[in-house]
């Protein structure tokens, strides 16, 4: 391998990545990375105005992109997401599944409207964006997708038992994805974040900020822009032999427990 085909591994240039969540957090460093390596990048979001503004963002960085408003937790705007993706740019090549709902419960006080919301979000909404882009990635030749999970997944939290089991959901239907897709070539993979700098963990107490921290053995909080780095590993080329795969980015959380 020379020194051109190393650096085409990661090269994104044509290709149209769709991301939900994409306007603020991970999502929104994941949009900023994808179209600096030449995607053509499709955000949705709930939030009309910060889809236009992350859009305008992404086409001053000199990038093409579409901002969908969108609720992933609503089946009708799960289709529309990618109806207007293949309107603008008439292909998808890959699937970033980001967009979810947080918030801390503990067992027994939380409601089942509480539990159906997050399942609707965090699990229902990635799997079947994932059916209804499944016709247009069986087109492409660089198809992926990449749920993005959390480590909270594979830890044995009592303020998580909401959220840990949509997580752990989307992983075993990443894995199965994985393997039903192969013959499609589509490469499906999942991220597990652990603690990154998003406007909800920075709003938190300095105390909270240094008590997650700690819980890494890296011990900080991580940039949401090293993020950018494995998301695209998994996405482009340079992972072109990785599918059914979990990626722990969580500076050691998870080991540390």
């Amino acid at each position: 391998m020379n020194r051109d085909q190393l650096e085409n591994l990661f090269d994104m240039t044509g290709r149209v990545v769709v991301i939900t969540g994409g306007t603020r957090g991970i999502g929104r460093a994941l949009a900023e990375g994808y179209a600096q390596a030449g995607a053509r990048v499709v955000v949705a979001s709930r939030n009309k105005d910060a889809c236009a503004e992350t859009e305008s963002h992404l086409r001053a960085m000199g990038g093409e992109a579409l901002g969908v408003a969108a609720d992933v937790g609503d089946l009708e705007d799960v289709g529309r997401i990618i109806e207007r993706a293949i309107e603008r740019f008439d292909t998808i090549d890959v699937l970033v599944n980001n967009a979810a709902l947080g918030g801390q419960h503990t067992v027994g006080t939380f409601t089942p409207e509480e539990w159906e919301t997050m399942f609707h979000v965090n699990v229902r909404g990635p799997v079947f964006l994932m059916h209804a882009a499944l016709p247009h990635l069986k087109s492409s030749p660089h198809a992926a997708i990449l749920n993005i999970i959390s480590a909270a997944a594979f830890l044995n939290s009592r303020w998580f038992p909401i959220y840990g089991p949509t997580k752990a959901a989307l992983l075993g239907h990443t894995r199965a994805a994985a393997a039903e897709l192969a013959q499609y070539g589509i490469r499906v993979n999942a991220i597990a974040p652990g603690p990154f700098a998003t406007d909800i963990l920075m709003s938190e107490p300095e105390e909270i900020q240094r008590f997650t921290a700690a819980a890494t053995l890296l011990n900080r909080i991580a940039d949401t822009d090293e993020l950018i780095g494995p998301a695209l590993l998994l996405t482009s080329d340079a992972g072109s032999f990785i599918t059914g795969q979990v990626l722990m980015v969580d500076g050691g959380m998870v080991v540390a427990r």
